[in-house]
């Protein structure tokens, strides 16, 4: 296992734990709100897992089924994840209506929210961890775990918020009224991933910065060439693909224009970790005047 799929892989064991503790609490108090937080601590462990096995598949090699890779196996994991987030969401909805019409007292909400909030510091410690290696590995599988987290963490805290008040102010309708928050917050959340992934899957280009850092790796590494042009960019996954046309002079031999092309794969994979570099070279005759000028 590479080690993403480690961390996809004890992110789920670490989501068990928050589970248990979590349903912990809800045993102990009875609190409407705390089953909708954990409720939506199910969805994180299947998400990890789902995102473990993504990322099994997106590890694999080109073949000759799939000659890109299988990059994009990420994606789906996140789109799977924004599903059932939106389902636990529709369920608490539907639980906080009927306990709104006939609110019950609590047991024990002191000790149920001491027993969530160790939960709760566990999550955050962890969807911190999750977004910075995500992020710096190039990976939407573990981004998409780590903002799901997350997004728990932040329902949790007002889930213990709201109990509180219901302590101390014993007005009991706040439990229910929690719990839709709650899912409300998850619908968001779900959206959010669905939207990135549907991003990804749609072949979205590099960000601005990136683009620029290409663009300065073409003028600085392609001495021996005129200019470079349509430079395009797309995610997949940790992958990025960068194709454009590079402009040599007509009198230039193949073997010239590939030893450039060759030191310029190099620069900008050396650069960009996850790149994919083709490079299509044409005479000078081709120039468009208006691409990336070589220094």
């Amino acid at each position: 296992m590479d080690r993403a799929q480690t961390l996809a892989l004890a992110s789920t064991g670490l989501g068990l734990v928050v589970l248990g503790l979590k349903f912990g609490a809800w045993w102990l108090t009875g609190s409407l709100a705390l089953y909708s937080d954990a409720l939506e601590s199910i969805v994180n462990v299947v998400a990890a897992a789902t995102a473990f096995v993504a990322l099994r598949v997106a590890a694999q090699p080109a073949d000759q089924d799939h000659p890109y890779g299988h990059h994009k196996a990420e994606y789906f994991s996140a789109v799977i994840e924004g599903a059932l987030i939106i389902v636990a969401a529709v369920m608490i909805l539907k639980d906080a209506a009927a306990a709104a019409l006939a609110p019950r007292p609590l047991d024990m909400p002191l000790t149920g929210i001491a027993v969530n909030g160790l939960a709760t510091v566990i999550n955050a410690v962890w969807a911190a961890l999750l977004l910075r290696r995500g992020r710096a590995w190039r990976s939407p599988a573990l981004v998409a775990d780590g903002r799901h987290v997350m997004a728990d963490v932040v329902t949790s805290l007002g889930v213990l918020a709201g109990l509180g008040l219901v302590a101390v102010t014993g007005w009991l309708l706040l439990d229910p009224i929690i719990a839709a928050l709650v899912a409300v917050n998850i619908l968001w959340s779900g959206w959010g991933m669905v939207r990135d992934s549907v991003n990804g899957l749609m072949d979205q280009a590099a960000s601005p910065e990136m683009l620029v850092q290409i663009r300065s790796l073409i003028s600085e590494h392609g001495a021996g060439a005129l200019e470079a042009h349509d430079v395009r960019t797309r995610h997949a996954g940790q992958a990025t693909f960068i194709d454009f046309h590079l402009v040599v002079p007509g009198e230039m031999t193949v073997a010239e224009s590939h030893g450039i092309c060759d030191r310029l794969e190099t620069a900008i994979e050396g650069a960009l970790p996850g790149a994919v570099v083709t490079i299509h070279v044409e005479p000078g005759e081709h120039a468009k005047q208006r691409g990336v000028p070589v220094v």
